[in-house]
């Protein structure tokens, strides 16, 4: 709990956490004004599909950037080296401090969105099970980017570094990453496709985004191909926990690994 208030009284003081929610409040208002032309009955599907598909523009770099720079700022002010120095292991500092991370960061969006209802009442008939699955995609998406904020926190020794690595980590998971599935398509067969179902809901974004149109029946899976059936061979639901379980410990574990203590002057 401690970190906790720590976390929340460094970030309230700057600018980064203001601004990355007022982005979120200012793009989430506006879509559900521009969707208060659509029906009462249908309206609903389509400004969750709209708002999900504009927020991952922009969410996960805002994480990486938030993440990395909560973790770099205790080197900054040598508080890492303090906190290491009372016996306290850098593993144990750094799972108290991703808590803190998540909690600060996801907390607020996450009560925003609870507020959010209140106008789509107003407009859209609302279903609470189908908004509960937007706000997993979202949530779950934002957990596991805040990690990886953190792991480019814990690997990079200045500003700069940070700005790379996480420019090189959003261009990969929103661009790369499908060029490269789309690259391996035509040597796709019954034997390897579960293999290539594995790497590519190992990308988040797919993984949210299957499952939140699954979730809100857009596709349906009654009439697959083989083929497909194959591909999909476990519930949306299933790989997207699988992603994120298998995403958050390996960026812990790895932050952990090659983690420097202090940043450049």
């Amino acid at each position: 709990m401690h970190y906790i208030w720590k976390e929340w009284k460094e970030n309230i003081r700057g600018k980064g956490l203001w601004l990355s929610f007022g982005i979120v409040i200012l793009v989430s208002v506006i879509i559900l004004y521009k969707s208060t032309i659509l029906s009462f009955d249908q309206g609903f599907y389509i400004l969750l599909l709209t708002l999900f598909d504009s927020m991952i523009y922009f969410i996960p770099i805002l994480c990486l950037f938030l993440g990395a720079f909560s973790i770099f700022q205790e080197k900054e002010q040598k508080t890492l080296v303090m906190l290491l120095t009372r016996n306290e292991s850098y593993s144990s500092f750094l799972l108290k401090k991703s808590l803190a991370i998540q909690a600060v960061l996801v907390g607020p969006i996450f009560i925003w969105f609870l507020i959010y209802i209140l106008p789509i009442k107003f407009y859209f008939q609302l279903d609470g099970k189908h908004y509960a699955v937007f706000l997993t995609s979202l949530l779950t998406l934002m957990l596991v980017f805040n990690q990886f904020g953190i792991l480019i926190g814990s690997l990079s020794r200045s500003r700069m570094q940070i700005v790379g690595y996480a420019i090189i980590t959003w261009f990969y998971f929103f661009f790369l990453h499908d060029f490269i599935m789309l690259a391996l398509l035509p040597y796709i067969t019954y034997e390897n496709v579960k293999l290539f179902s594995i790497a590519y809901f190992f990308n988040p974004l797919q993984a949210s985004r299957v499952f939140l149109e699954t979730g809100l029946e857009v596709y349906s899976f009654g009439h697959m191909s083989k083929l497909l059936k194959s591909f999909m061979w476990v519930k949306p639901g299933f790989f997207l926990i699988g992603n994120a379980v298998l995403l958050l410990l390996f960026s812990f574990l790895l932050a952990v690994a090659l983690h420097r203590k202090e940043g450049l002057d």
